[in-house]
């Protein structure tokens, strides 16, 4: 199998898993319509993925096959076993994506685009998948810059890109773990409940547990949240209507002035 076979695998076959745990485990009631909004940020997956292939004929991984061979980035100088290399690669990059995603919150221009992804009142697998276009070319451009500067090593990217996109489903699934599974796990990765406190229309609990994989980089910064402060409503204040489930509403509101709250 090719890489981007293995990689389209992964991403499927834990789309279907979680959604299967969804059904049978659901952690709330869904609000909106479940048929609009998979048709929504589906259609956003496709837009996106046509978006990247025509603009970026060489992506991140295609950045690290360059990086190697011209031995351009910080790993490629040190010259470090090949193992200390993809693990040193894959814990940066996992750092890196901490701090774009803080800088989406907090830069104005950014959060245009960012909100699109918050603005979905219901979360679920599906919801992992929910990104403007615009931030997708952002974050792809972002992404292989990283790449480059520190020659990470082309195993290191795809690991990481099925870590980034397992984790994404994962962490979004409307799922309610066993008390015995969160505890423990909550240690070391962000679960759904954890995630789901940064979709909070709480400020304060929108801007913290920033991480996709491991909780560490929000424990050390100072970003973690641990329970949210009372009853968790999804979504932004702004915009608790059925508007954020659909396609050309999620495709223009960065473009829009903020609505009026009364």
């Amino acid at each position: 199998m090719t890489e981007a076979q293995i990689r389209l695998s992964i991403f499927l076959g834990m789309l279907i898993l979680m959604s299967a745990l969804e059904a049978l485990f659901p952690a709330r009631d869904r609000v909106q319509s479940r048929r609009r909004r998979w048709s929504t940020n589906l259609g956003l997956v496709v837009i996106d993925t046509l978006t990247i292939r025509i603009l970026f004929p060489v992506i991140a991984v295609g950045a690290a096959l360059w990086a190697t061979r011209e031995g351009v980035g910080v790993l490629n100088v040190l010259n470090l076993p090949i193992w200390i290399n993809v693990i040193l690669a894959i814990a940066l990059l996992d750092m890196m994506i901490y701090w774009q995603h803080v800088a989406f919150h907090k830069i104005p221009m950014f959060w245009r685009l960012h909100k699109v992804h918050h603005a979905d009142r219901d979360l679920d697998a599906s919801s992992g998948l929910r990104f403007h276009p615009a931030e997708i070319v952002l974050s792809m451009i972002y992404k292989m810059g990283i790449v480059i500067v520190l020659g990470a090593p082309v195993l290191a990217v795809i690991i990481f890109e099925i870590i980034l996109n397992a984790c994404a489903i994962f962490n979004h699934a409307n799922v309610k773990l066993p008390r015995w599974i969160e505890r423990p796990l909550r240690l070391v990765i962000v679960t759904p409940a954890l995630h789901r406190i940064h979709h909070s229309v709480v400020e304060c609990e929108t801007n913290s547990n920033y991480g996709f994989s491991v909780i560490w980089w929000d424990r050390i910064f100072g970003s973690f949240t641990p329970q949210p402060k009372g009853q968790l409503t999804l979504g932004l204040s702004e915009y608790q209507t059925n508007a954020p489930s659909g396609l050309i509403w999620s495709l223009m509101t960065p473009f829009k002035p903020k609505p009026r709250q009364d």
